[in-house]
C-alpha cells in the first residue's frame, strides 16, 4: 500500500492575541472566501462566524490559531479551524456558538491535541472557479500582501453589509406584503367560486332528487305494467290452451281411418289446420312459460345433478330432430360428472339452445360441451348455421323478435325461445350471452352456472 501524500498548505494562517485581532480575522475571513469564490452573502456569513469564535475565545482568555484551508471531497468547502492550546470546556463552547452553527454548513466543537478546537465549514458555489494547486497558491500570495484595515475600516464594512441586508429584508417585507394582498385576493375570488359552486351543487342535488322520483315513478309504473303484461299473457295462454287443444284433437278424428273418408282437398286442407294448431300451441305454451318465468313463480329445485344423464336425454331426444345427413349432432361426453342446480330448467336452456341450432343449420356441425372456467361450469352450443350480425347479438333476446331475413331449415320460430332461456339462466343463478356469431358462419352461445360441483 503506498503512503498518504502530504496534507495540502494551507491558504493562510494567523494568531488570535487581543480583541483587535478579531477584526483583523474577520476581514481575512472575507477576503479568503471572496478569492476562493463565494457569494457576497456567503462571504458575509463566514466572516461573522469567524469573528464570533474569535470573541469568544479571547472572552474565555485563551490565545487561539486560525488556519484556511481548502478541501474537495465531491464538493468544495472552504474550512476554518480554530485552535487554542489551552483546554476548555467544549460543552460550554458548543452551547455558546449556538447561532453560529446556523451561518455555516458545518460547526464543531470538541477537546483534543493540542487543546479545543472550533472546526466550520462552507460549501463553494458550483459556477465559482475550481481550486487547482496554481489557483490557490495565487490565492495565498494575494493573502499575504494584504493590510488589514483599522476597526472603524471594518465597522464601516459592517454598516455597509448591514444597509444592504437591510435593504433586502425591506424589499422582502414588500414582496411580502405584496404577496398577502394577491393572497388575499385569490382566497375572496375562491371563497366567491366556492358559493357560486355551492349553490349550483345545490341546485343539481334538487335536480338528482326530483329525477330520482321521476325514476322511482316511472320504475313503478313499468313494474305494474309488467306485471299487468305477465297476467295477461298467463291468462291468454291459458284460455287459448284448451280451444287450440280441441282444433287438434278434432284434425286428428278427422284424419282418422275409421273416420269417413276424406277428399284429397279436404284431407289437405285438415292437415293444414292441425299443423297450424301445432303453431300456435307451441306459441301459447312459450307465452305461458314466459309468463311464469317473469311473474317470479318458477323456484329453482337444487339438487345434485348427474350432467351424464342430462346429457345423454338430450342426445336422444333431439337427435330425430337432425334428420338432415350434412350436419352432424354432437353432444360430447360431460367431463364434469355432477353440478348442484336444477335440472328441469337446465334441461329446458340447453335443449332451446340445441333446438335453435338445429333449425337454423343447413349444413355442417351442432355441438354441446361443458367446461369448467374459472369460478363457472360454462356449457357451449356452437352451430355452423346462418350466423347473427354483431349488432343483433343483445336483440334476439327481446320477446317476438327474429333477425331479419334469417328462415329456419326446419320449424318454425315465435321468437320467445331465447327470451325464456335467458330468464331461466338468471333464475339458476347464471347467464346466458352470445360469445361469437358471424353470418354465413354459424353462432356459439354460452350457458354459465356458478361453479357448485360434486365429484
Amino acid at each position: 500500500m503506498s503512503a498518504a501524500g502530504p496534507a495540502p498548505e494551507p491558504l493562510m494562517r494567523m494568531r488570535l492575541r487581543m480583541e483587535q485581532d478579531v477584526f483583523v480575522v474577520r476581514q481575512l475571513g472575507r477576503e479568503v472566501a471572496r478569492a476562493a469564490g463565494m457569494e457576497q452573502q456567503d462571504q458575509t456569513r463566514l466572516a461573522t462566524a469567524l469573528s464570533e469564535v474569535g470573541r469568544v475565545m479571547l472572552a474565555a482568555g485563551h490565545d487561539a490559531e486560525v488556519v484556511f484551508e481548502a478541501e474537495s471531497n465531491g464538493v468544495t468547502r472552504l474550512r476554518v479551524t480554530v485552535t487554542s492550546p489551552q483546554p476548555g470546556n467544549a460543552a460550554e463552547l458548543r452551547q455558546q456558538l449556538g447561532q453560529v452553527g446556523r451561518l455555516v454548513d458545518t460547526l464543531e466543537v470538541g477537546d483534543g491535541e493540542p487543546g479545543t478546537f472550533v472546526w466550520m465549514a462552507r460549501r463553494l458555489p458550483a459556477s465559482a472557479p475550481r481550486l487547482t494547486p496554481e489557483r490557490m497558491d495565487d490565492i495565498r500570495a494575494g493573502l499575504a500582501q494584504h493590510v488589514p484595515g483599522t476597526p472603524l475600516d471594518e465597522l464601516s464594512v459592517q454598516n455597509q453589509q448591514l444597509i444592504v441586508a437591510l435593504n433586502e429584508v425591506r424589499a422582502q417585507r414588500d414582496d411580502l406584503a405584496r404577496l398577502n394582498a394577491e393572497l388575499e385576493e385569490t382566497n375572496r375570488g375562491v371563497m366567491a367560486l366556492y358559493n357560486q359552486l355551492s349553490q349550483e351543487l345545490e341546485e343539481t342535488n334538487r335536480g338528482v332528487v326530483a329525477l330520482y322520483a321521476e325514476l322511482d315513478e316511472k320504475s313503478e309504473q313499468l313494474r305494474t305494467v309488467s306485471e299487468a303484461k305477465s297476467r295477461f299473457l298467463a291468462n291468454v295462454s291459458h284460455e287459448l290452451r284448451a280451444p287450440v287443444t280441441a282444433v287438434i284433437g278434432l284434425a286428428r278424428l278427422l284424419n282418422d281411418p275409421g273416420s269417413e273418408p276424406l277428399a284429397s282437398e279436404q284431407r289437405r286442407q285438415v292437415e293444414l289446420i292441425s299443423s297450424s294448431a301445432g303453431d300456435l300451441l307451441t306459441l301459447v305454451n312459450d307465452l305461458l312459460d314466459l309468463a311464469k318465468a317473469e311473474a317470479g313463480r318458477m323456484d329453482p329445485e337444487l339438487s345434485d345433478v348427474d350432467l351424464r344423464a342430462v346429457f345423454a336425454q338430450l342426445r336422444g331426444t333431439l337427435r330425430p330432430l337432425a334428420t338432415r345427413p350434412e350436419v352432424d349432432f354432437v353432444v360430447e361426453e360431460p367431463s364434469i360428472p355432477m353440478l348442484h342446480t336444477d335440472e328441469v330448467l337446465l334441461t329446458r336452456v340447453l335443449r332451446n339452445l340445441l333446438t335453435n341450432a338445429i333449425k337454423f343449420t343447413a349444413e355442417g356441425e351442432v355441438r354441446l360441451t361443458v367446461r369448467t372456467v374459472d369460478d363457472d361450469i360454462e356449457f357451449t352450443v356452437t352451430d355452423t348455421g346462418t350466423g347473427i350480425p354483431a349488432e343483433l347479438h343483445e336483440r334476439i333476446f327481446e320477446e317476438f323478435y327474429q333477425v331479419p331475413g334469417s328462415r329456419a331449415i326446419t320449424g318454425k320460430g315465435t321468437g320467445l325461445g331465447l327470451p325464456y332461456a335467458r330468464r331461466l339462466a338468471g333464475i339458476l343463478g347464471g347467464g346466458l350471452r352470445v360469445v361469437a356469431s358471424t353470418p354465413g358462419e354459424g353462432t356459439t352461445f354460452t350457458l354459465a352456472l356458478p361453479a357448485t360441483t360434486r365429484s
